[in-house]
């Protein structure tokens, strides 16, 4: 066995990219009937959209911006990352590559993602936050300079 390094084999176009299925049009027609709704009303109006679909990444992540307080907020948010993680395995991510903004479909689980780092830090918790941060770049180098919606 050779102690020299072994290549490193990279693609022109960079790391794979993932792009997340699209949800079903009625359950986004639900949620944003949903968002659509009063202030009073619009939580409790996604919290029985997301009832009706736990998976539904965004649903989670709406939830987490809708939260009473930071606790709710960071659990509605974890949850709706670790719902993404499940659903970026069964579209073939495999731990590396890019998930971008720039593709609606992963727009829920990227949320869910900022809105847990964001929760992190209100409830002090930085290195959760920094995690969060990273990861966020790792899987759109554009983050920072993504459109904000």
């Amino acid at each position: 066995m050779s102690d020299a390094p072994l290549p490193v084999n990279l693609s022109p176009q960079g790391p794979p990219e993932t792009v997340l299925t699209p949800e079903p049009a009625p359950l986004l027609a639900a949620l944003a009937a949903a968002l659509e709704r009063p202030p009073d009303q619009r939580r409790d109006a996604v919290s029985a959209v997301v009832a009706s679909e736990p998976r539904f990444l965004d649903g989670w992540a709406r939830l987490g911006e809708l939260a009473r307080d930071p606790v709710e907020a960071y659990a509605d948010f974890r949850v709706g990352y670790h719902r993404g993680l499940d659903r970026l395995r069964q579209s073939g991510w495999r731990g590396s590559g890019y998930v971008r903004w720039r593709h609606e479909t992963n727009r829920g689980f990227l949320r869910a993602l900022d809105g847990l780092r964001a929760a992190a830090t209100t409830i002090g918790e930085a290195d959760e936050a920094a995690r969060c941060d990273e990861f966020l770049h790792q899987l759109d180098p554009e983050w920072d300079r993504r459109e904000k919606s």
